[in-house]
């Protein structure tokens, strides 16, 4: 039996194991002579992804810190001189904040990665907190030299009820239009803006016979054709004139129009018989729609007008001063009394030319609208629209007049073309209207402005039809006193004078039209005939369907 030490004994490696360094006992084999840092125990390497996902972490709490810091600094902007964090100013904040991470992630056991990552990661960490954590601009400051700037917010004067209507301010010059605005466009604008060209009618045949001249002088552009390009030649001038003041009824009517006849052109046309086809077409939609359509509704209106009677109308409207102007040719023996208001006084223009053709006229304000109908027969009213629903929309103050008619139990005609027909629908003045200006309602009027042509018993000083002044006295017999507006006149000032820019609190509304209800209507006078309010959406199809 052999013994314990006849028994081979196994050989020992040659060369120690090193398991993670912690369980042998000899150093670690050096490279190249380097010295090796000395690793902590229990340390293990980490993988490629684990070293990713400790750089997103370490990232991330970054981040947070530096939200909560800004959030404990009250959301306050970096004061000058000391930049901020990831910016180049201040190139050791990332370096520093980078390092105390490393420090504090190896002090948990975990290996710090070497000089090339460590500066790719504060660049990176700067990159991000630049990006991500920019300091945001407080709303009302204005940021000027890297500060910011409180500025006095001014005072607002519109009426939150009509917010949505306060839209572009009007266009009252042509600075800033674009380069192809026809010239003419340019000049129409500003005529409608300024109310020398105001009323429905006028301003729909004034912006037809405009497109006529822009059509007129078009060239169509090589490698196109008329039918296709005119319509996009046509809309910035369209925009235009609505930046001055907004679209009536009629001449959105009358654009659409406009633009079918371009699109039913053939293709094959040559452009000056297109273009003159397309100005015959302007004439006679002019002359059939608007021309002839008011010498109609004029002739079967003039016919309800009796002798003795006292008619009542509110503002200017030309279909009205037609009716009149028949009537009177007629041989009617009749009286007017025209109830105007601020800030057009449209109704001194309409007295004048009654009284000029001789007619009775009185005229009076709206204040007075109580005394006016208790000696009135009849009420006599233009429109700017009619609405499907039979409501009339015109002038502000229409729907007035016609509620203190239908108490006095007076019966409300109105006279309106189809064109002004349309398929909306409303219920108050609210959603749909036009703001003006604030300034034409306390505008003072000017000391020249006098009421020294009134003992004439004529109206004074013509001049324009539509403008502004101070309102005019009740003319005895058949005359009308009043200052001029016109050349010969001076109009109220529109300067700095208003009283509303000393009142804070004072808000001030302008609308231009309102809504009167279908009841208080007797009779719609259209070219097609008298017919109640309700067959307007009737009479509206027709009219569009020839």
């Amino acid at each position: 039996m052999a013994s314990s030490e006849d028994t081979p004994a196994m050989s020992a490696p040659e060369k120690p194991i090193y398991v993670g360094y912690a369980t042998s006992a000899h150093p670690p084999p050096k490279s190249n002579g380097a010295p090796t840092q000395s690793k902590p125990e229990n340390e293990t390497q980490l993988s490629p992804a684990e070293q990713k996902k400790l750089k997103k972490a370490e990232a991330k709490a970054r981040r947070e810190k530096q939200v909560r810091e800004r959030q404990a600094a009250g959301g306050a902007g970096p004061s000058k001189g000391s930049p901020q964090q990831g910016q180049p100013g201040n190139k050791g904040g990332a370096d520093k904040s980078q390092s105390q991470s490393q420090e504090s992630s190896s002090g948990r056991g975990q290996p710090s990665s070497g000089p090339k990552e460590s500066n790719k990661r504060s660049e990176g960490a700067g990159h991000n907190h630049a990006d991500t954590h920019r300091a945001l601009p407080i709303r009302g400051t204005v940021k000027r030299g890297g500060s910011t700037l409180g500025l006095p917010q001014k005072d607002v004067k519109e009426v939150a009820l009509f917010g949505h209507l306060y839209g572009q301010p009007r266009r009252m010059s042509v600075a800033g239009a674009a380069r192809d605005i026809h010239p003419a466009v340019l000049a129409l604008g500003l005529q409608m803006s300024s109310y020398i060209i105001c009323g429905s009618n006028a301003r729909c045949v004034a912006t037809l016979f405009c497109f006529k001249r822009v059509i007129e002088s078009y060239n169509t552009p090589p490698g196109t054709t008329l039918t296709r390009h005119l319509t996009s030649h046509l809309s910035p001038q369209i925009d235009y004139l609505r930046s001055c003041r907004p679209l009536s009824i009629s001449m959105g009517n009358a654009i659409r129009w406009l633009k079918l006849e371009i699109s039913q052109i053939d293709i094959d046309t040559p452009e000056s018989d297109a273009k003159l086809e397309l100005c015959d077409a302007i004439d006679n939609f002019v002359r059939e729609r608007i021309t002839a359509a008011d010498q109609v509704i004029a002739s079967s209106a003039s016919e309800k007008i009796c002798d003795g009677d006292i008619i009542l109308t509110f503002a200017r409207s030309s279909i009205v001063q037609q009716t009149l102007f028949r009537a009177f040719e007629r041989g009617t023996q009749f009286r007017v009394i025209v109830v105007d208001s601020k800030p057009l006084f449209e109704g001194k223009a309409l007295a004048r030319s009654l009284a000029r053709y001789g007619l009775q006229v009185q005229y009076c304000l709206m204040q007075t609208i109580g005394h006016a109908v208790k000696d009135a027969t009849k009420v006599f009213l233009g429109a700017h629209a009619m609405m499907s629903n039979g409501r009339l929309f015109s002038r502000v103050g229409t729907a007035l007049v016609a509620m203190m008619a239908h108490e006095a139990d007076l019966p409300v005609i109105v006279c309106c073309e189809s064109l002004k027909f349309t398929e909306r629908v409303a219920l108050d003045s609210v959603v749909n209207n036009e703001v003006a200006p604030s300034e034409e309602l306390v505008t003072l009027p000017s000391p020249a402005s006098s009421l020294s042509s009134s003992s004439s018993g004529t109206p004074g000083g013509g001049g324009r039809a539509h403008g502004h002044g101070t309102p005019v006295g009740v003319g005895g017999g058949g005359g009308v006193g009043g200052g001029g507006t016109g050349a010969g006149g001076s109009e109220s000032g529109m300067g700095p004078s208003s009283p509303s820019d000393d009142q804070k609190n004072l808000q001030l509304l302008n609308i231009m039209y309102d809504v009167t209800p279908a009841e208080y209507i007797k009779m719609v006078v259209t070219e097609f005939g008298s017919l109640p309010p309700s067959s307007v959406p009737v009479v509206h199809r027709l009219s569009t369907n020839q």
